[in-house]
């Protein structure tokens, strides 16, 4: 089978699957793991994201769907060479990926006979139906169900870690120019991990607020994870916005609460990391119950500073 991922998450599903030697093109922010960067690339952005701050990047995001009406576009020359069987794609956010209705359209258009596989999860659970989904499409449900079942076990671990301690109030901010409050499968991460999720709801979109909807939480704890951001990323935009984190987490920041975390990797993709997410959140929440993260988070604007 020839598989084309045109969303970074069904990359990783398709490695964790062991099917990277049928993997034969990626999107353009398919950047793990680093032994399939070499594929193809199928999709671009229509703006270059490099260096731009998330004010910058939310313009341009703004104006290419109202010039174009999306944000990405797909070589459908290359996507035409690889003669593809699978293409793995989305219809959950059509800024963060290439989303299915126009794959299905050019699929149509251009008579590639490909089936089209759109993972469109919203909860923990769904992602864990892609999984199962990418499983089935490939030939493989056996290895996809065992797969999930060492998440669900690694899920469990965490339960039982964190499940009789309290559960510290937790803000956490997915974007900062406009900020925007979590939600799809990110405000149950936080539930799982121990914490109390303050703003974004489970299953829903991400919302856009203001700062002073943002103000008066008082939260316990402050988690910046902008999407599609490093870890580096994510702490040079929290220094940049560093007054408007304080006027809504200003205890938080002084008691060494604030955290900046790897989004792009660990928080912001429906792929199977979400549950090392999970794993560094229970960490930070609750270092002496769960053994926190070596990886993927630090202190931001710590007591030291």
């Amino acid at each position: 089978m020839r598989i084309v991922s045109l969303l970074a998450s069904a990359t990783e599903i398709v490695v964790e699957l062991g099917l990277e030697d049928q993997l034969v093109a990626i999107s353009h922010e398919c950047d793990y793991p680093s032994r399939v960067l070499d594929r193809p690339r199928i999709s671009r952005p229509r703006f270059d994201p490099e260096g731009l701050t998330s004010g910058e990047i939310d313009r341009a995001v703004r104006e290419a769907m109202l010039e174009y009406g999306s944000v990405y576009e797909v070589d459908t020359t290359r996507l035409e060479e690889v003669r593809p069987d699978l293409i793995l794609t989305q219809a959950v956010c059509e800024v963060c990926a290439v989303p299915t209705p126009g794959v299905e359209e050019l699929v149509r258009e251009r008579g590639i006979g490909a089936q089209i596989l759109s993972l469109d999860a919203h909860t923990l659970d769904e992602i864990f139906e892609t999984i199962l989904q990418v499983g089935d499409a490939t030939g493989v449900p056996e290895r996809a169900e065992r797969l999930v079942a060492g998440y669900r076990s690694r899920l469990a671990r965490v339960g039982e870690a964190v499940q009789h301690q309290p559960r510290p109030r937790v803000l956490a901010v997915e974007w900062l120019e406009p900020p925007f409050a979590p939600g799809h499968w990110t405000p149950e991460m936080v539930e799982r991990a121990g914490g109390e999720n303050l703003v974004g709801t489970t299953g829903a979109t991400s919302i856009q607020l203001s700062w002073d909807d943002l103000a008066g939480h008082d939260p316990d704890v402050l988690i910046v994870m902008p999407c599609g951001y490093d870890l580096e990323e994510s702490r040079v935009e929290a220094d940049r916005h560093e007054e408007a984190l304080r006027g809504i987490a200003d205890r938080a920041i002084d008691s060494g609460r604030a955290f900046v975390v790897d989004g792009s990797s660990y928080f912001n993709r429906s792929g199977p990391r979400a549950v090392d997410g999970v794993e560094i959140l229970a960490g930070l929440l609750h270092p002496d119950y769960f053994e926190p993260p070596s990886e993927g988070a630090e202190v931001w604007k710590d007591r030291a500073d």
